[in-house]
């Protein structure tokens, strides 16, 4: 019997479109197709491949309003956001066109006897599961850099964004990419982890919840596949005692509400010290209750909806949890009236362990106030997590900063002054609970590729 899914607009909760779900044995024929390509594209030279993405870096420019106005139909970010996504992706392909033939050239090394040379070769199939949030992005940073490398790639979206999944694959086939080189698979999570297992799969990267990337890990482990794992996270945005608490409140803000807070990389967890806490509070809580809410498509909203109302429940949900096991809403908390699937910026206080607020990751515009008693009290809060993607910093003396975060803090990533998110040229990816591996940089080209050893003794 088929399985259809319908995408639907967060802002008043109507339908967009229907969307008919592979069966298994489609979904195997697509990888097959996948496999067949890589036997030509794994050949075709660097040169090649980067002008392919070096075109696909002009197509997403070319299309920006069309498809910053897909993700806001989809996934309700404000379109303005969605803009800033574009401008990443194409960079991102300009980046792996750029750099690319270098970071995958081969090197020499002495050899007692001769010469050795290590290669850099694709091995395949990479299957991506990705999720909504960013729904251009997620798919970019992963592809780009393995299309460069010379491996193919099938994608299973996020269903409740098939219509980017399907213009992506479009925009490749644009650009000039082969038949078959990227594909995208209109999958259930069923169907996506089964493929997990397919033969003609060699690497699997996925995006997501920490609980259903430890089952892929598993999965992949037991037929010895290569994974890589972004599982999200609760950073913590610690501000010292010497901060400078007008900038550390604007940016925390900025932070805890960009992409409408469903950001993995988010300020979530504000570890403030005691001496500048009450300073913090009143200034963090203003400027939240402050924040314009509303229709995503129009210019100068701050706020759109959250994604779906399953995950507004849930975040809703830890809330009211939060407030039954002792912290208080300072601002926000409420589900309000009307269409779509909206949730308030919302401030709580006197968070604790064991609270969700401050032991899970909430996907959506809450902060967790948390107050420390010094300066080494709030790093130790900050790193009692079992997850560990991004953080930041915020005082005044930036060296005694720089060496809290390359020493003391215990993530992937850390901002100092400021919030950054993904950058091409940077390594992008956590530690713990977070996942492993590393996008972005010249790290994620080299993720799933053969390093392999050529020895030559010399006659």
């Amino acid at each position: 019997m088929s399985k259809t899914v319908n995408t639907i607009d967060p802002s008043t909760g109507e339908k967009i479109a229907e969307y008919q779900i592979l069966s298994e044995e489609q979904a195997s024929q697509v990888v097959e197709r996948a496999d067949a390509a890589f036997r030509s594209w794994r050949l075709e030279s660097l040169q090649n491949r980067a002008k392919v993405l070096n075109k696909m870096a002009d197509l997403i420019d070319a299309n920006r309003d069309e498809l910053a106005q897909l993700m806001t139909r989809e996934m309700g970010k404000p379109v303005e956001q969605g803009h800033q996504e574009c401008q990443l992706c194409a960079a991102i392909c300009r980046y792996s066109a750029e750099h690319g033939p270098e970071q995958l050239k081969d090197e020499s090394r002495p050899l007692k006897g001769g010469r050795a040379l290590i290669t850099y070769q694709p091995i395949g199939v990479i299957l991506g599961i990705q999720p909504w949030n960013f729904p251009l992005y997620q798919v970019i940073r992963y592809s780009a850099c393995n299309i460069m490398a010379g491996n193919t790639t099938v994608l299973k979206h996020a269903s409740n964004v098939f219509g980017m999944s399907q213009k992506i694959e479009q925009l490749y086939l644009e650009a000039g990419l082969p038949e078959g080189v990227f594909q995208a698979l209109l999958l259930d999570g069923a169907g996506a982890s089964k493929l997990v297992e397919h033969p003609k799969v060699r690497g699997v990267t996925f995006t997501g919840s920490d609980s259903t990337g430890k089952k892929i890990a598993e999965a992949a482990g037991k037929v010895v596949k290569k994974t890589v794992l972004e599982l999200g996270s609760n950073d913590a945005y610690v501000v010292l005692s010497d901060a400078d608490v007008a900038m550390a409140v604007k940016t925390c803000v900025q932070g805890r509400i960009i992409n409408n807070g469903e950001t993995c990389v988010s300020a979530k967890r504000f570890v403030v010290a005691a001496q500048v806490y009450d300073e913090f509070r009143d200034q963090f809580v203003s400027q939240m209750a402050a924040i314009k809410t509303g229709d995503p498509t129009q210019k100068g909203t701050q706020l759109g909806p959250i994604a779906r109302k399953d995950l507004r429940d849930t975040l809703h949900e830890q809330v009211e949890e939060s407030v039954r096991q002792g912290a208080k809403v300072s601002v926000g908390g409420q589900i309000p009236e009307g269409a779509g699937f909206f949730y308030p910026a919302t401030v709580l206080e006197n968070v604790k362990p064991g609270m969700p607020a401050y032991d899970g990751e909430l996907f959506g515009p809450v902060a967790s106030l948390i107050k420390a008693a010094d300066d080494e009290d709030a790093m130790r809060i900050a790193n009692d997590s079992r997850y560990g993607l991004g953080g930041g910093i915020f005082s005044r003396n930036e060296d005694r900063a720089v060496e809290l975060a390359r020493l003391h803090f215990d993530t992937g990533m850390v901002n100092i002054n400021g919030y950054n998110l993904a950058q091409p040229h940077l390594p992008f990816g956590g530690v713990k609970d977070s996942g492993y591996g590393r996008e972005h940089g010249g790290f994620g080209i080299r993720e799933f590729v053969n390093v392999k050893a050529v020895m030559i003794t010399e006659q």
